[in-house]
């Protein structure tokens, strides 16, 4: 939840600091859009532009990160006997067995571990609304299934996914970004 504060606090900040860098008036009755017009008639400095530039990435990238953050913190995985079932946030997807090729452990240095399986198939064009299933493909790639660390009981599902799969217990966990 901390994260997801600190992202609308950063999307917040851009915002502000955006409508402080191209739309700067001299009367504080002007409204945002009169200020802004007057600025590009008067035309931008390069110390408008560059932060203007800056904030706007932040505008785009702080809703993308509280998308995927939302994700991890909703994410469920239940295997059946059809394959890996994947729910969070009105996304809904299954995972065929046969779709698994491997699991692999995405970063071995880190504190909290993230593996994610990797597919054959894209399990996203499953998601009918093409906004979520470009956010989800966004946060998780195609053809991979993160396994977030704070899933519960995460060993024990990661043994029953590598079972169903048909994958190798003793298999080494492939490392790689």
């Amino acid at each position: 939840m901390a994260l997801l504060i600190g992202a609308l606090l950063i999307w917040v900040f851009a915002l502000w600091t955006l409508r402080i860098s191209i739309a700067t008036s001299s009367d504080p009755s002007t409204g945002l859009f009169q200020a802004l017009r007057e600025n590009l008639d008067r035309g931008l400095s390069l110390g408008q532009i560059i932060p203007a530039l800056l904030m706007v990435v932040l505008l785009v990238a702080t809703p993308l990160v509280a998308w995927s953050i939302l994700e991890e913190l909703g994410a469920q995985y239940t295997p059946t006997d059809v394959g890996l079932r994947f729910t969070s946030f009105g996304i809904a997807l299954t995972c065929p067995w046969s779709s698994v090729v491997g699991i692999r452990r995405c970063n071995d240095d880190a504190d909290d571990p993230l593996d994610e399986v990797t597919l054959r198939d894209d399990p996203s064009i499953q998601i009918r609304n093409p906004l979520v299933r470009w956010l989800h493909r966004q946060a998780c790639g195609a053809g991979r299934l993160p396994i977030y660390s704070g899933v519960e009981n995460r060993d024990d599902l990661l043994r029953e996914i590598r079972a169903h799969a048909g994958l190798n217990d003793a298999q080494p966990a492939l490392s790689g970004a």
